[in-house]
Parts: structure tokens; C-alpha cells; sequence
């Protein structure tokens, strides 16, 4: 028997694609202005801080897991306009984690980075909440997101206890 070259559709290609493209640049964006210099070194942190190397390994399984899910969804979509929300929650949870990072690390300022913390967590939720009404799967595969950024903002507001004020 012969084998036969298997084509994938473009209606499976093309999400997977856009996501994986669109989840390499707001991780390569985050761990841009990311900066584990000395002011970062220099703060206070609680006991239960993990070590740094943890977070980039953490961040690469959240970033495979995101991009499952946004596929997951956008296939799963009834309509042109479900797809669009799809996109439209995931860029703006992107744009939201960059911005995190941008307020923490680049402004030094973990109690702005705080409250804009608890908008990524409710902009996570969204999406569970949203791509949940048509893809189970899709939601299952944002929860260790949204625990993985509950975690980040209990390590926040620890880090705003230990250092305040800030500016």
C-alpha cells in the first residue's frame, strides 16, 4: 500500500497559524520588557516566591495552552461574528498581559501592574466564560491560565506589601 500525503484543510491551517504567530509575539513582546535586573532583584519578595526560572517555563506551557484553546474556539465558532469575539477577547488578553508586564517591570510599578492584573484576570475569565458556550475544550484549556495568573497576582500584591509606595 501506498502511502498517502495528507493535506490539512486551510479552515484547520490558517487558525493554527494566526494563533501560534499571534501567542509568539505577545510572549516575545512579554519577555521583552521583561527585566530581572537589579531593581527587580532588589525588592522584597514573599517567601513562596518561586525561583525566576520557573516563570519562562511556566509561561511557554500557559502560551501552548492559550494557543489550543484560541484554535480550539475559532474552529468551534458558529458564526462569523462568534469568530470575531474569539479574536477579539484573546487580542485583547494579550495586549493586557504585554501591558502587565510593561507596568510592572519597564515603569517599576507592581501596584499599578496590580490593578491591571485583576482586568487581565476578568479578560481571562471572559474568554472562559465566552468560548465555554460552544467549546468546552476551548475553556478547559484557559483554567491553568486563569490559576496561573491568580498565583501572579497574589505574588503582586505580596511584592506591593513588601515595597510600597512605589514613584
Amino acid at each position: 500500500m501506498q502511502p498517502r500525503l495528507v493535506l490539512m484543510k486551510p479552515t484547520i491551517v490558517i487558525p493554527v497559524i494566526v494563533a501560534t504567530i499571534a501567542a509568539a509575539c505577545v510572549a516575545a513582546l512579554g519577555a521583552t520588557v521583561t527585566d530581572l535586573g537589579p531593581w527587580y532583584q532588589g525588592l522584597a519578595k514573599p517567601d513562596w516566591n518561586p525561583p525566576d526560572a520557573l516563570f519562562p517555563m511556566g509561561w511557554t506551557l500557559i502560551y501552548a495552552l492559550i494557543t489550543l484553546a484560541g484554535v480550539a474556539a475559532w474552529r468551534a465558532a458558529r458564526t462569523s461574528a462568534e469568530a470575531e469575539w474569539v479574536i477579539g477577547l484573546f487580542a485583547l488578553n494579550g495586549f493586557l498581559n504585554i501591558t502587565w508586564s510593561i507596568l510592572f517591570f519597564r515603569f517599576q510599578r507592581p501596584d499599578w501592574a496590580f490593578v491591571e492584573v485583576v482586568v487581565l484576570w476578568l479578560s481571562i475569565l471572559a474568554m472562559i466564560v465566552y468560548c465555554g458556550r460552544f467549546s468546552k475544550g476551548a475553556a478547559l484549556l484557559l483554567v491553568p491560565y486563569l490559576g496561573w495568573v491568580s498565583f501572579a497576582g497574589a505574588l503582586n500584591w505580596a511584592v506591593v506589601q513588601l515595597n510600597a509606595p512605589f514613584g
